[in-house]
């Protein structure tokens, strides 16, 4: 298992080499497209927002970051943009979408450095970078703070469990596909070693004053050979132990990670999946909301017609929209 997970952290390294699929044009012509530059101690990120049809000036619109895998860039060419299709969503439900894009000083293959511990806190690094893009946005364009969401693909899934953690006061909620746990590179060598409550209480320690319960849904395709499944699975217990942790800080299985309610879903047009979730012991909202995919591999799956989108569904960007779609901040 630990060869394995070692394979799996390379191939997150070097994952996300998805092609570009044609942008839809109507979709693009509903609503329309800026750019910015976000530039810290940490250094700079460019980004593009996607501004839907409804979008007035004094509209407290919600948010979606949506950060891009390896080999990708935010929009343009081999983007996720193109690869989610957020703006269709974006332009019939009237949510701001931002697209960070990685500088290639920073990795040349694009990818965001999650598995590094220089960019796993508050303050420093790529989080610093995102989250200061992020409010840069909220307050150009006047967006609801309270509804700001973020999700990722691969490495920029790791990236978004990171900002989860480091900005729970940012973030009312986070999506991962095709993703890992928080500090999930201290697992290695031997991940039979190090638990997913020991690297929930590393994520509850970097959330300090700030803890809370941030809601988290994830998405793991089962043939999925560059993540495989079961870091997906640790993800869950993590996010679990964190909850239960964020609570009152102490581990008392107030939230764990057997799940409350389990469907499998196989609807026509689309891969069978399973969806999982996770709630407190004393009931109450979706902690944790988790899709297993049938036959899905390391794909964005309900997206456009690229070779590395599955055109069979579920709709990933829908499904996370309608899940952030009920999450605000405190």
């Amino acid at each position: 298992m630990a060869r394995g997970f070692r394979r799996a952290l390379l191939a997150v390294a070097a994952a996300g080499l998805w092609l570009p699929f044609l942008a839809d044009p109507a979709s693009a012509a509903a609503g329309h497209d800026e750019r910015g530059t976000y530039v810290d101690a940490a250094g700079r990120v460019e980004y593009q927002v996607h501004l839907p049809p409804g979008y007035r000036p004094g509209k407290k619109l919600p948010v979606v970051v949506a950060l891009h895998g390896c080999g990708m860039t935010g929009f343009g060419a081999n983007s996720m943009k193109d690869m989610t299709r957020f703006d269709r969503v974006a332009d019939t439900e009237n949510v701001i979408v931002v697209y960070p894009t990685q500088d290639p000083l920073r990795n040349l293959l694009r990818c965001w450095n999650a598995i590094q511990p220089q960019h796993q806190h508050r303050g420093s690094g790529e989080p610093s970078l995102i989250a200061g893009a992020t409010r840069q946005v909220v307050e150009r364009y006047g967006a609801d703070a309270r509804r700001v969401h973020v999700a990722g693909a691969s490495s920029g899934a790791g990236l978004a469990v990171i900002m989860a953690v480091t900005y729970p006061d940012v973030y009312a909620s986070a999506a991962s596909l095709a993703g890992g746990e928080y500090a999930f590179d201290r697992v290695q060598p031997d991940p039979d070693r190090v638990s997913p409550m020991d690297t929930a209480k590393l994520a509850y320690a970097e959330m300090g004053p700030r803890a809370r319960r941030v809601p988290m849904l994830i998405e793991q395709g089962d043939a999925d050979t560059t993540v495989p499944p079961w870091m997906a699975d640790r993800l869950a217990s993590q996010w679990a132990a964190l909850d239960d942790l964020a609570g009152d800080g102490t581990v008392d299985g107030d939230v764990d990670d057997t799940p409350d309610a389990t469907e499998r879903v196989d609807a026509p047009g689309e891969r069978p999946y399973t969806r999982t979730r996770y709630t407190a012991r004393t009931g109450g909202r979706t902690l944790i909301e988790k899709y297993d995919v049938e036959g899905l591999q390391h794909k964005w799956p309900g997206g456009g017609s690229g070779p590395f989108a599955d055109p069979l569904g579920p709709d990933m960007s829908r499904v996370m929209w309608d899940f952030f779609a009920e999450q605000r901040l405190p």
